[in-house]
């Protein structure tokens, strides 16, 4: 059972944007050590999860392009994209496209399977339905503020 920080009619009245930050800070902190304790970024994980669903490989600016909305990393991922190259995880071909090798193949394999148990402990005891309920709020009180939640999402 959770232990909430106040009571519901004080909680009410809590600001979002703190309470948003908090969950973000928390979150990060637990799916990067967790991806961190089998090798590999949380940045790294977008771009071999991207290589790895492009039969014909990725350039470095698709890569980032794709990956520009994900905590405004942007053109943060070039160190990253080279680190995997580098690694062996991605093979840059003679068209400078960048293709997953096996290797990048069982990293993304275990990445996937840690995000899946992440997935799983970060939802326990949240229904599908109060997910979704989270979600939309969300996505109206950034609607509500002047956002566009089309041009978000991962």
């Amino acid at each position: 059972m959770v232990e909430y920080s106040h009571a519901d009619d004080e909680l009410v009245r809590q600001p979002i944007v703190y309470w948003a930050w908090a969950a973000n800070k928390t979150l990060m902190a637990y799916v990067r050590g967790r991806l961190a304790s089998i090798g590999v970024t949380q940045p790294q994980w977008w771009v071999l999860n991207q290589a790895v669903h492009s039969p014909d490989g990725i350039t470095r600016e698709e890569a980032i392009s794709a990956n520009q909305m994900n905590l405004d990393v942007g053109a943060g991922l070039a160190p990253d994209i080279d680190l995997l190259v580098e690694r062996g995880m991605l093979a840059r071909g003679e068209d400078d496209r960048l293709r997953i090798t096996d290797e990048g193949r069982a990293l993304h394999q275990r990445a996937a399977e840690t995000q899946r148990r992440n997935r799983g402990v970060v939802h326990a005891g949240i229904s599908d339905e109060e997910y979704l309920t989270t979600l939309k709020v969300l996505q109206r009180m950034i609607h509500n503020a002047g956002g566009d939640v089309s041009a978000l999402g991962a």
